[in-house]
Formats: structure tokens, C-alpha cells, sequence
């Protein structure tokens, strides 16, 4: 589906005003019943429903591996995903009083605790990326995306090795982009262990978690983290790297996988 449309606008300047036609970005509503169990409404891009759904679930800790998976199916006229499991799981109706609507664009959802945080293993990766390989990493990813260049109205996301990018994905919401990259790798066995997430959005609290149950010990954005970010990625032996531009970046935390000509 194209996750884009045009539209008429009235296009003005200090001297004129003229009819034409813009292209935005399409945002849509995604329903996921989850064991039988109406769990969340998410907002977001209309493509690659089946990845998101599975990704956030995977995200939240509902899904383990794609051998739990009983029955996926995808209605992406009604926006619906529904997926079913072997294995019983907490219901909707308890889950909904834990949900907070976190700081993502396209009004992000989560069903994070404290808990989550306090189980968390942290990453254990012998991984090290040089700062040159960080720079041409993110000036390939920049031009990854064909509908942030037709629109400037989404997110991207992509799980990458040392040299390549892996998986690419866009989606107006950050939350949505990166659990679209986790879902696909969930259902395609593409290992995330040792891997890299580059995000053109800022790195939050709940990204971090997205990211360390995946077992991925390097995070890189072209924007900025929170403190909290920071904070659980230094718990959580993850190496975040912010502010990547041009030739320079910012490194906030594990700075030793990160190596220079200097050293």
C-alpha cells in the first residue's frame, strides 16, 4: 500500500498565493487482538502491519519467538492484525491499566514498568564500531527513506551490521519504526544479536528497552536521548550514540565499542 497521497493546498510566499498539490504521508489506525483480546489501537503508517503488530507485541514481552505463533492475520482494510499464541497471556483488560502513552510520535503506547526494567539482562556484546563506520552508516541510512523525502512526515529505522544496512523501515511514529525492524527480524530469523538500530528520532527510556530485549548492544540517532535514555543505557551495557552529523557524533554511554584512528 502507498504511504503516501496528494493533496490540494494553497501554497503562499510574502508576494503570492497559488493553488497546487502537496504529498503527505498516510496515517491510519491499527488494532491489535492479541489471544482473542482487543490490546491496543496504534497510529501509524498503513504498510507492514504484520511486522508492527508482532514487533510491539515482541516489544511488551507478549511474544518470545515466532514458533509461539499460532495464527497471524493481517486485515488491512479494517486496520486489524489479529494474532494468537499457544500459550494463555495477561489479558487486555488487566494489561490496559499498566499502559501510559509514552513520548513517541503518532501517540506511542507501551504497557512498561518498573519491572521491566529491573528484569532486564543487560547486553553482553564484544561488538566495536569505528567512528568512521558510525558516519557512513548514517549517510547511507539518511538516504534510505523515499517517503521522508517526498513528505518530511515520518520516522525511519534500520538494523544494520558494521557495513551495511540489514533492514529498513519508515513509519510516522519512532516507537512504530523501530517494532516494524524487530517484528520482521522475529519473523524472518534475522539475528539481532551484535547488531546495530540506527533511528532518526530521539532516544528514549522505552527505545532502550525495545532495544536491549533484542539483545543489541549499539544504538545510533541523528537526534538526541533523554536522560532516562542515557541513564538505561549505562545499566543495560548499551553503547547510544546521538547527534551523529556531518563528522561528529556524541557518545553517551559504554564509549569502548566506539574506536577512533586515535584510539
Amino acid at each position: 500500500m502507498d504511504n503516501t497521497e496528494k493533496l490540494p493546498i494553497l501554497r503562499v510566499t510574502q508576494t503570492e498565493k497559488n493553488d497546487t498539490e502537496d504529498v503527505v504521508t498516510k496515517e491510519s489506525p491499527l488494532t491489535i487482538i492479541f489471544n482473542d483480546n482487543e490490546l491496543v489501537t496504534l497510529l501509524c503508517s498503513p504498510a507492514e502491519l504484520n511486522y508492527l503488530a508482532v514487533g510491539f507485541l515482541a516489544s511488551e514481552g507478549l511474544l518470545k519467538s515466532k514458533e509461539e505463533i499460532k495464527r497471524l492475520v493481517v486485515d488491512g482494510h479494517r486496520g486489524v492484525v489479529r494474532l494468537e499464541t499457544d500459550k494463555g497471556s495477561e489479558s487486555a483488560h488487566e494489561l490496559v491499566f499498566k499502559r501510559f502513552i509514552s513520548s513517541g510520535c503518532g501517540r506511542g503506547t507501551s504497557f512498561y514498568s518498573a519491572a521491566d526494567v529491573q528484569g532486564q539482562v543487560p547486553v553482553s556484546s564484544q561488538l566495536v564500531v569505528s567512528a568512521e563506520e558510525v558516519f557512513t552508516l548514517m549517510k547511507e541510512f539518511q538516504h534510505c527513506s523515499r517517503v521522508f523525502r517526498a513528505t518530511g512526515g515520518v520516522h525511519s529505522a534500520a538494523l544494520c551490521d558494521k557495513k551495511d544496512i540489514l533492514v529498513f523501515s519508515e513509519d510516522i511514529g519512532r516507537h512504530n519504526a523501530i517494532d516494524k525492524i524487530l517484528g520482521r527480524c522475529l519473523l524472518e530469523g534475522i539475528a539481532t544479536d551484535d547488531g546495530i538500530i540506527i533511528t532518526s528520532g530521539r532516544i528514549s527510556s522505552e527505545i532502550l528497552l525495545k532495544v536491549a530485549k533484542r539483545n543489541i548492544p549499539i544504538i545510533i540517532s541523528k537526534s538526541a536521548p533523554t536522560n532516562l535514555g542515557v541513564k538505561l543505557a549505562a545499566d543495560l551495557g548499551i553503547t547510544l550514540i546521538g547527534f551523529v552529523r556531518g563528522k561528529r557524533m556524541n557518545v553517551y554511554s559504554h564509549g569502548g565499542r566506539v574506536i577512533t584512528d586515535g584510539n
